[in-house]
């Protein structure tokens, strides 16, 4: 009598078992690196750690209009840092042409007020119209029309920049009031503070329009099927003219908050600016918004790190560092830390 076939024992992927043992070493060098710089300076790394996140803040603020406008169309839009370095000439005209403030007080607190309404309101409004004359006919193109124009939009913006503030940078004073506040050895700039208490709010309300609103809830069905929206009785159009203006509306705040607190302008800042937002986006997964907050985050405490840290890189390998994170982790999660795998439609 011939004994029951047994069970064969699983194969094991020698590509995921290669794969799954370099994340391990990259985990530990990364742990390491970080233990090695607390266990030298606390105070020192939770300082540029804060520093860090201050950035990171801005990043999401910026990423966050590069996922929403995709995670509704599909577009990867180019053109978005731009808006952002249009913001930030906007909330300098604000402030010091028009109002004539350029140091704190009541006044100067005032005024950063008004620029913070008025770049969101100029950003929001830009980009609607960017929109409506530039994307929306393009919307059932193949995917390669509206990418282009996207970059051709791009460009528009960069030569209304340079028209609007010079081939060079301008410097201009800030009304945010400078300083440190001093926790044992740690050190929080002010700006640092002010910068979390105008995104963290905006975040909130931002969260709260998407997963609480009617208009969220329209948001959220359009993303997923448009044609399906539309019998339900959703006005397609002015939904995503809705998403363009709350992407555009975010990065005039992140405008304003990066001019007075770096204090320059110049034409080709949203290149840079916009690059690193988008990898943001990237990094915590194209098309959803806690990824893109989570991403913004990450990259800018990973270069805070890196540019502050006794035993970091310095801030000349600073683009380098976060692009070949940004590459290794593509490698292991393809869709990002938060973003799923999907099938796409054709």
């Amino acid at each position: 009598m011939t004994g029951a076939p047994g069970r064969s024992a699983p194969t094991i992927d020698p590509k995921d078992l290669t794969l799954k043992i370099s994340g391990a070493i990259i985990g530990l060098v990364i742990v390491l690196w970080l233990g090695k710089n607390f266990l030298y300076d606390p105070g020192q790394f939770l300082t540029v750690a804060i520093q860090g996140l201050k950035n990171g803040a801005l990043y999401a603020l910026i990423a966050l209009g590069y996922t929403m406008v995709y995670g509704i169309i599909q577009l990867i839009n180019f053109a978005h840092g731009d808006l952002f370095m249009l913001g930030t000439m906007m909330s300098a005209f604000v402030i010091t042409t028009v109002l004539g403030q350029s140091s704190p007080g009541p006044a100067g607190y005032a005024a950063f007020v008004v620029a913070l309404v008025v770049s969101m309101a100029f950003c929001g409004g830009l980009n609607v119209g960017i929109e409506r004359f530039a994307y929306r006919r393009l919307r059932r193109a193949p995917k390669l029309a509206p990418l282009i124009t996207a970059v051709g939009v791009s460009f528009v913006l960069q030569f209304i920049g340079l028209r609007w503030n010079g081939s060079g940078q301008k410097q201009w004073q800030s009304v945010i009031p400078d300083g440190q506040i001093n926790i044992g050895s740690v050190e929080i700039d002010v700006q640092t503070i002010i910068i979390f208490a105008v995104t963290i709010p905006l975040l909130l309300l931002l969260t709260w329009l998407v997963t609480r609103t009617k208009q969220g809830r329209a948001m959220r069905a359009t993303a997923q099927d448009q044609d399906a929206a539309r019998l339900m009785g959703i006005n397609v159009d002015r939904t995503i003219s809705f998403t363009f203006a709350l992407g555009g509306a975010l990065a005039g705040a992140a405008g304003l908050m990066y001019q007075q607190v770096v204090g320059t302008t110049a034409y080709n800042l949203g290149f840079q600016l916009g690059l690193i937002a988008f990898t943001s986006a990237v990094l915590g997964g194209i098309g959803n918004l806690t990824g893109a907050v989570l991403g913004g985050l990450l990259i800018g405490l990973i270069q805070g790190l890196n540019d502050g840290l006794v035993y970091g890189l310095g801030q000349q390998w600073s683009q380098s560092v976060v692009f070949t994170i940004l590459i290794l982790l593509m490698v292991f999660k393809p869709a990002g830390l938060l973003g799923k795998n999907v099938t796409e439609k054709v």
